[in-house]
Formats: C-alpha cells, sequence, structure tokens
C-alpha cells in the first residue's frame, strides 16, 4: 500500500474527471453494482488499480441507472473494452432474501440504502435483479463494437447453466443470456490484464486462461474439429449435460455441478463445455493462483482506502475500513459456500512483512481509531499454512478430517499477531474473519493468544448444524469436533480466570434438514450451553453442491432422496423453533439480570 501521506487520487468516476487528469481519450471503463470504495476488499477497485498500473486509462461508473443509457453515454466509447460486475454480492443475494423476500438495506450502498429515492418516494433500486445482464444490454447500446467483459462474482457463478432463487427456474449461462464476450471467473487479475492486452494488439480474445467464451455450433466446429458433442466422457474435454437435457431431467443438473466441482478443484486443464440454447459456453483453463510476492503486489497498490468522495456512508465500508486481507482461497469446500469455486481451493498467503506494513501505513490514517479491526480472508487460521506434496487433485484438506500433508505454521501467525500488536498507534488487533475450530485445535498456543488477546467480544465460530448426517451433506466435520473445541476453550478460560464466550452460527432449512434434526440440535446446543443468535435459512445462490441438492432432491454421489425444505412455511417452521428457544431463553436471562440489579441497588 503506498504511503497514505501521499494521497493518492481515486479513479475517476465522471469523464469530467478524467478530462481534468488530462484524458482525450477512455482505454476502460469498469462498471458496478456497488458505491465505488477504493479499498482491495473491493474486487473492481482492485482491477481498477491493477489496470491503471499497467498503463491504461480506467473510469469507474458505478450503480448506474438503468432505466436510461444517459449514465453509460456519459463517457465516451473505451478503446479496449467495458468491465461489468454486479458487485461484491451477487444481485439477486444482494436484493432479496433466501425466502424470496425484497432487502429493505444494502451495505453497498449510501447510508444502506438500496432506493433512488425522487421526493422520498422509492422508484427504482440502486442494483437491479441481474445486474451483470442489465448493464451489458446497456453498454451493448451506447458503445457500438466495444468488447464487454463480465467478471465477478455473479458472472462467475453464473457462468455455466444454474439456478435462479428468485425466478424459481434454471438459467442458461449469463455469458449466452448477455450476449457478452466474455466471462473472467474466479480471480481474475491475470486474465484481465491479458483481455487489456489483446483488445490493445488486436489479436482476439480466444482461448485466454481463466475466461469463458460464447461460440455458435459453426465456430466450435471450426475451432475445436476434434470434439464430438455426442461424447459425454472424453479425455482431452470435458462436456457437461446440456441446457436442454437439465431442464428435462433436473438429475442432470446435479451432475454438473459435481462434475464443475471436481475439475475446478483438481485445476485440471481440460477445456469445459456445455451446449446452452442457441451457443455453446467454453471454459478455458483456470488461471493459476497468484503467488505470495504478486499477492502482496497487488494490495500495495495506491488505494485511497476511502469511498469516492461523490459517496456518504457506507455500512460495508464501516465494516472494513481497517482489516487486512492476509490470505486467499479456502480449502474447506462446504457445499453451500461458493468461496472454493470463486476464489479456488488453493491457500495463497501474504508475506508478513507486507501485512505488517499495510497494517503500519493504516495507523498512521488520519481517520485511525485504533483498531485493526480484523487480520483474516475466507479463514483467517489457514493463513501460513501448506501443502507437504506440492498439490493433489482433491484439494479437500479439511474433511472429514484434517489431511496429514497439510502444514500448519502455528508460530508465524502467532509472530505475526505479536507484531501488528505493536506498532505504534495500534490499541487493540482483532481477529474477525472465520476460523476453521480443526485447526484451532492443532494450534493452542495460537488458540489461547485469541482468546485473551484478539477476539472482538465473542468467539465466532461455525458449526452451522449438529446432526451428523446433515453435517456430512454439508461437507462439515461431526459434530464431535464441536464439543471438543468447546471443551478446549473452557479449560483456556478457566486456567486464564475468564469467560469465553462462543457465538455459533447455525444454517437452518439446509437440504436434507427436518423439523426432527432441528429440534435434536437445539437440546444439543443447550447441553452445550451455548447462545445462538445469528442464524439464517440456508440461501440456494449460484455455483454450489448444496443448491444442487436443493433442485434435485437428491445427495450428492449416492443419487439417494433426501428432504429438502422449499416453502417458506417449510423454512419457517425449522427457524422457529430456533428462534422461540433462544429467544425465550434470552429473555428470561434478561429477567434474571434485571432482578440482579435491582438487588445491587
Amino acid at each position: 500500500m503506498a504511503n497514505p501521506l501521499s494521497n493518492p487520487l481515486p479513479l475517476p468516476v465522471s469523464w469530467k474527471e478524467c478530462k481534468l487528469r488530462g484524458w482525450s481519450s477512455l482505454d476502460i471503463l469498469l462498471v458496478t453494482g456497488d458505491a465505488y470504495i477504493d479499498h482491495p476488499s473491493f474486487g473492481v477497485a482492485v482491477i481498477g488499480r491493477l489496470l491503471e498500473k499497467a498503463g491504461y486509462k480506467v473510469a469507474i461508473l458505478s450503480q448506474p441507472r438503468y432505466d436510461t443509457a444517459d449514465d453509460f453515454t456519459s463517457f465516451p466509447s473505451p478503446q479496449l473494452f467495458c468491465g461489468i460486475t454486479a458487485g461484491n454480492l451477487d444481485s439477486i443475494v444482494a436484493n432479496y432474501t433466501g425466502n424470496g423476500k425484497v432487502r429493505d438495506t444494502d451495505s453497498y450502498s449510501d447510508r444502506g440504502n438500496p432506493w433512488r429515492s425522487d421526493n422520498q418516494v422509492k422508484t427504482e433500486r440502486r442494483r437491479p435483479d441481474r445486474a451483470s445482464l442489465i448493464y451489458t444490454s446497456l453498454a451493448k447500446s451506447a458503445f457500438k463494437g466495444v468488447p464487454i467483459v463480465l467478471g465477478g462474482i455473479e458472472a462467475s457463478l453464473r457462468r455455466f447453466v444454474h439456478y435462479d432463487y428468485k425466478q424459481d427456474k434454471l438459467r442458461s449461462s449469463f455469458l449466452t443470456d448477455a450476449k457478452a464476450d466474455l466471462i473472467v471467473y474466479g480471480m481474475g487479475e491475470k486474465a484481465i490484464l491479458t483481455v487489456a492486452k489483446r483488445c490493445h494488439e488486436l489479436t482476439g480474445l480466444h482461448d485466454i486462461t481463466g475466461t469463458c467464451e460464447r461460440l455458435t455450433d459453426r465456430e466450435l466446429q471450426e475451432l475445436y474439429p476434434e470434439i464430438d458433442t455426442r461424447i459425454n466422457k472424453s479425455r482431452q474435454f470435458l462436456i457437461l449435460p446440456s441446457f436442454k437435457e437439465i431442464t428435462a431431467d433436473k438429475q442432470y443438473f446435479l451432475e454438473a455441478e459435481i462434475d464443475i466441482d471436481r475439475h475446478a478443484r483438481a485445476y485440471s486443464r481440460r477445456i469445459v463445455f456445455q451446449r446452452q440454447q442457441t451457443h455453446w459456453v467454453v471454459q478455458h483453463p483456470a488461471s493459476k493462483p497468484l503467488p505470495p510476492e504478486e499477492l502482496d503486489a497487488l494490495y500495495q497498490l495506491p488505494y485511497t482506502r476511502r469511498p469516492h468522495p461523490k459517496h456518504l456512508d457506507i455500512p460495508a465500508f464501516r465494516m472494513i475500513k481497517d482489516s487486512v486481507t492476509i490470505v486467499r482461497g479456502c480449502s474447506g469446500n462446504c457445499s453451500f459456500c461458493a468461496i472454493t469455486r470463486h476464489q479456488g481451493p488453493t491457500i495463497v498467503s501474504r508475506t508478513p512483512q507486507s501485512v505488517y506494513q499495510e497494517c503500519e501505513d493504516i495507523s498512521r490514517m488520519d481517520t485511525f481509531s485504533g483498531t485493526i479491526s480484523d487480520l483474516g480472508g475466507p479463514t483467517a487460521n489457514l493463513f501460513g499454512t501448506k501443502c507437504a506434496i506440492g498439490s493433489c487433485k482433491k484439494h479437500d484438506c479439511l474433511y472429514p478430517k484434517l489431511c496429514p500433508n497439510l502444514q500448519i505454521d502455528e508460530d508465524i501467525f502467532l509472530k505475526l499477531l505479536k507484531d501488528v500488536s505493536g506498532i505504534k498507534g495500534v490499541s487493540h488487533l482483532f481477529i474477525s474473519s472465520g476460523l476453521r475450530m480443526e485447526l484451532l485445535l492443532k494450534t493452542p498456543k495460537l488458540l489461547e493468544k485469541i482468546i485473551s488477546d484478539h477476539t472482538p467480544g465473542s468467539l465466532k465460530i461455525a458449526p452451522e448444524h449438529t446432526e451428523d448426517d446433515v453435517l456430512c451433506l454439508m461437507h462439515k466435520e461431526p459434530h464431535e469436533l464441536l464439543q471438543r473445541f468447546i471443551k478446549k476453550c473452557r479449560a483456556i478460560g478457566q486456567r486464564r480466570k475468564k469467560n469465553v464466550e462462543l457465538t455459533p452460527y447455525i444454517i437452518t432449512s439446509h437440504p436434507g434438514s427436518t423439523v426432527g434434526h432441528v429440534k435434536d440440535m437445539t437440546v444439543s446446543l443447550q447441553k452445550q450451553g451455548l447462545k445462538v443468535r445469528k442464524f439464517q435459512d440456508f440461501t440456494p445462490s449460484p455455483g454450489t453442491l448444496s443448491t444442487a441438492m436443493f433442485v434435485t432432491g437428491l445427495s450428492p454421489g449416492s443419487n439417494k432422496p433426501i428432504p429438502v425444505p422449499r416453502n417458506s412455511a417449510e423454512r419457517k417452521k425449522q427457524r422457529k423453533i430456533l428462534e422461540e428457544t433462544f429467544q425465550k431463553s434470552s429473555s428470561h436471562n434478561h429477567f434474571r439480570l434485571r432482578q440482579k440489579k435491582k438487588r445491587w441497588k
């Protein structure tokens, strides 16, 4: 990160700001459904700064109106391409709960308000549903002949046939629905630089690592004459069930998701094909993960670490403004989570020197309050872990138990905590990202250090459930792990004469879960002395195996039928059991506390 005293400028968000820089043309326009925050936790800022460093003139159009193309045409046509992302979240996830109810807040918009307002009347949402499709349509009308490149988590997870829970139907790839030129999938830094270079050199966008392209039948035969699309098993190619096959028999949807999952975790170099309605989606091999030195360089770009001045108060920024990403990727492969599908299963840790430097720079900012709110990532305590054999096809390091080839470096994390805590101006340092319990049990010194010095309030854990048959479908460790972890934490608390409060996160209504499971879970949690404050219904978002279970009602691997709570009534029934159990307990405890206070007075 650049020295904050140097006052780097944010990327321009209007043609007026571009002209103030002396630009007479624009190379790349990046469009996002989020308010623009120039912070490395936001994908569009990272990609924008990376392209800027490569010498391109880059502007950002954030949360454009979509009832007109005027916001797009306020810029001249980009010379190279227009890059489009829905933002840090899939737009349907951002706009609706898992039960399809409209969300009344948006953490990535000014003041958390998802609505544009005229005279206090809600008119339209700041972020449209399926934003990638809407923005592409507007960009194509505004910039004739300019390549349109989709990226970000929405396009990445909707690059093949996928389920849309708001519409309750299977949809084609966003690449073919939008009629865009490319999707950059996963963490797209390497791919986007190649796209920019190809556009500059006018050498075409075919066969770029880390991208998907769309082809007609004729183009497919010309480019891949050796392919036989009638054969679904090929050593050279992976041909997924088509949109027609999947919509005719949903079992094919589960098969496709399993194939995609295995292919991604293996970093297979096979090209993937899937027939949509009139076109083919062709996925080229994934980009290799950035090595630590390149990941460091990405976080050392000159971010202002602030929202653009045109924005007011953005809740997502308040949460992460003084947080630092220390690790990328996750090898946990939870069935309901899309992180592995998007970021990849390979763990890449930043160097301690780079993390220390970023924290030191934060400490010198005029807005710093003394607290580093997080040193984290998808799973914070995967920091410093390595594979003893280099890699494998499964990349499944944590389930059903820790892989013996997973090397854990407890001391490197402990030293990082000590060094960052010693920075002048840093009063508190917290780990707020997710922590894997099985890893913490293998690193007792780190666990004790986090509990004693680096926990903001309570230690947040994510057992997700307590019943082993549901945990198996979630690709999570058996309940016995939670029991051992609680015992260990309480032993630490007793030794240090400190109350260790644990806040478990629970998912209700996951495929395979029944009312009986939830009742048993409440009993198990109460026996462990846990209070549940954080839980939500399972959300069947695109790009996860759990969503494929939700759609098909089948268990992966065995294809055996499983119960699936589908409608709101079924899901509410499960949630209500937890609500009534723990809210009643919480109210009772609150009453007892009030009585104690009266006696003290």
